[in-house]
């Protein structure tokens, strides 16, 4: 389910990120020039190097990610993340990895959409709607993963994209944070770049969900997923559960990582 990393035709990234940039630095060229490295047996080889936001690609968030009042995830105090994050990084989901059973909710096709459209929102109630339709049920402890199919505007708009920038989401209520605390979720999937509305349209904060579910439920968040194929293979055979399975780059005190999450069916 994960995006094509250094991709030249670039990946949606939160405003202010850069895609990741894969630059080639030998090759076979490299032999056509005087001074190459001489091997024994005649070997040639190729290497390159990735520049990336560790969020600048399909990732998991830290605990730590995001906070408020002074106060990460689990009443660790922010300044812990002063220079790395000391606290709540990235290292701990990295090493253990998340495999649990996963729950597909294709929200775009419920909607009878191809996309969710721009501030577009649904609620745990519709989650749940949309399961019922699919033949579905959420238990607890599902890994929940949601289309909305929103980032195919991103390759048809380019820039324009990030014009009033707000993606459709989840919308916060007080109601469905204590819905993801009764069923224990512990992971939120989707195929937006912040998994909820940017902004949202009751209270105009910016990304509560963030603050509601990860820094206070501690729900581990996944972003920019690829799930057109993995869409369109439960529509065809109905089957909307599955075996998930995800483990993130183990990156020494970081905010987040990139990651391949792989579903078994």
């Amino acid at each position: 389910m994960q995006r094509l990393i250094g991709d030249p035709n670039g990946d949606p990234v939160w405003p202010g990120r850069a895609p990741a940039t894969r630059e080639m630095i030998i090759d076979e060229s490299r032999w056509d020039e005087d001074g190459a490295p001489a091997f024994p047996g005649g070997l040639h080889y190729a290497d390159d190097k990735l520049e990336a936001f560790l969020q600048g690609s399909t990732q998991y968030d830290a605990l730590g990610h995001v906070w408020y009042g002074g106060k990460i995830w689990n009443g660790y105090d922010a300044r812990t993340t002063v220079g790395g994050l000391d606290k709540a990084s990235v290292e701990p989901i990295a090493e253990r990895g998340v495999v649990g059973r996963g729950i597909l909710l294709d929200m775009a096709r419920y909607r009878g959409k191809e996309n969710l459209g721009k501030a577009e929102t649904f609620t745990h109630e519709d989650l749940e709607a949309c399961a019922k339709e699919q033949g579905v049920s959420i238990e607890k402890h599902d890994v929940l993963i949601v289309r909305t199919n929103f980032l195919k505007l991103f390759f048809e708009q380019g820039d324009a994209f990030y014009e009033d920038f707000c993606e459709p989401g989840l919308v916060y209520s007080r109601e469905l944070t204590e819905w993801f605390q009764d069923r224990e979720i512990p992971n939120l999937v989707t195929d937006t770049i912040a998994n909820e509305v940017t902004f949202d349209p009751n209270n105009g904060f910016a990304l509560p969900l963030h603050c509601a579910l990860m820094r206070n439920l501690g729900v581990v968040f996944t972003e920019v997923c690829d799930l057109e194929k993995l869409a369109d293979d439960c529509a065809q055979d109905g089957q909307y559960t599955f075996l998930y399975t995800a483990a993130p780059l183990k990156v020494h005190q970081a905010t987040g990582a990139p990651v391949n999450p792989v579903v078994v069916k």
